[in-house]
């Protein structure tokens, strides 16, 4: 089942145009990840799907079925900084929260364990650090169990403990089952957490699918030996190579994604010659796809 279908759609603010013709799908149980720069799009995509903003043209569709309230009732979203009482405490802060959305009081003292906040659930919210800031709005939107959460930039303006402590939770709740859909604009957040991805440019979709098809076409394959120059020459013998690049430390042979064979590289320098003190193999880096496939 496809959690969101997204055909066909755009967005357009006066002479500008945040959304142009995009179409993409999200697989069940998948922690998708809508990713480009600033301004590519992503938060008018989820504004859009949450029904916050509407579109110009295309449709959506929630569930294999058109949206409705029954439909997005099922969905837990954070969009925007969250919006708790700093003078209250965390779980008093929850069962407001509870009252607004008319559902979940029952799974109040869930979330924060969910969330790893119970044994400060009675502390002010003034207290929390950003990131425990950030983990009680995600406790909200676990409030009635949704199958489905939307997050726009969830680790945005954390430091490096805050990011870590969101991306294991995101993962925590992947692993629970839930479908988590989050823009972003982090390209190692992207290869971290997600399963799946759409890339955004400048409201136009560059590609979707599979993270790990999508952001990662090679195969590196680094060696060196006591002679890389002799080692150099040898390899230009070999099968299967596409390319082979040598900054003097490390030599590097590029194959398609997928194909290298560690014990193939190792057996034929052997065979020839040549005993490697370095063997180990790398994908390309998120960040060199991304720009290519984004022409930056």
């Amino acid at each position: 089942m496809s959690i969101l279908t997204v055909e066909n759609l755009s967005k357009t603010y006066g002479s500008i145009q945040a959304l142009k013709n995009v179409s993409f799908s999200v697989p069940e149980g998948t922690v998708f990840g809508i990713l480009g720069p600033n301004g590519s799009g992503k938060t008018t995509t989820l504004g859009t799907i949450t029904d916050i903003l509407k579109p110009t043209s295309g449709n959506y569709q929630l569930f294999d079925q058109p949206p409705s309230a029954a439909s997005r009732r099922r969905i837990g979203t954070l969009l925007e900084t969250p919006n708790f009482y700093h003078y209250l405490s965390g779980v008093k802060n929850l069962e407001i929260a509870s009252e607004i959305k008319q559902h979940g009081k029952e799974d109040i003292d869930k979330v924060l364990e969910t969330v790893d906040l119970t044994r400060r659930k009675d502390s002010k919210f003034s207290t929390y650090s950003l990131g425990m800031k950030q983990r009680l709005a995600i406790a909200s939107c676990l409030l009635g169990n949704p199958s489905v959460l939307v997050f726009d930039e969830p680790t945005n303006g954390l430091d490096p403990v805050g990011i870590a402590e969101i991306r294991e939770l995101m993962k925590k709740l992947y692993r629970e089952g839930k479908t988590i859909i989050m823009a972003s604009h982090l390209l190692d957040e992207v290869e971290k957490v997600c399963s799946h991805v759409a890339i955004l440019k400048r409201g136009e979709l560059i590609t979707s699918g599979k993270v790990n098809e999508i952001l990662s076409n090679e195969d590196i394959v680094e060696v060196s030996s006591a002679n890389n120059k002799k080692l150099f020459d040898l390899l230009q013998k070999m099968n299967g190579k596409i390319k082979i690049t040598d900054d003097n430390l490390v030599i590097r042979i590029f194959f398609p994604v997928g194909t290298a064979d560690l014990a193939a590289v190792n057996d034929f320098c052997f065979n020839n010659g040549v005993i490697l003190n370095h063997l180990i193999l790398k994908k390309k880096s998120l960040e060199a796809r991304f720009f290519e496939l984004t022409n930056n």
